[in-house]
């Protein structure tokens, strides 16, 4: 709120108000807001398509930076958006977490209904193999049908 201190009318101490409200800093902000979203947004969806079996359980919270292995009705085998193959699997994981500890990162996988169980175990032996112990499935969420 601005107030005039000196002009016309009213005496030595007579303050007139004006009551216009800014916006511009909300617009700013917004605008702010805006441009981020839209840039965060597509850096949280994984661009590998494939059929999710249906999930019964709770959905639990995701951590600050999920990695994803993907696995499509044919066997390949994905991490993000990268392709991978289940012998390179365990360097390629410890390219992208850096230099974290292994134990300490949850690892969720993706797999189409259709896919081999010999596909899948074959992923899951080499996220053991190569201390990936803490280890995720992803299905698709019922909940909100």
């Amino acid at each position: 709120m601005a107030a005039k201190l000196g002009g016309g009318g009213g005496g030595k101490y007579h303050v007139e108000q004006n009551s216009e409200i800014n916006v511009t800093p909300f617009v700013d902000i917004m605008l702010v807001l805006l441009i981020i979203f839209m840039v965060a947004a597509p850096l949280a969806t994984v661009s590998v398509v494939i059929k999710l079996p249906r999930a019964v359980a709770p959905p639990q919270t995701n951590p600050p930076k999920p990695v994803f292995i993907s696995i499509q009705n044919d066997g390949d085998v994905f991490i993000g958006d990268g392709r991978s193959s289940v012998d390179m699997l365990g360097d390629d994981l410890r390219r992208l977490i850096g230099g974290r500890n292994p134990d300490e990162e949850r690892i969720f996988i993706r797999a189409d209904q259709t896919t081999r169980y010999g596909t899948f175990m074959q992923v899951m032996n080499a996220l053991q193999d190569n201390g990936f112990y803490s280890v995720a499935l992803v299905g698709e969420d019922t909940s909100k049908q």
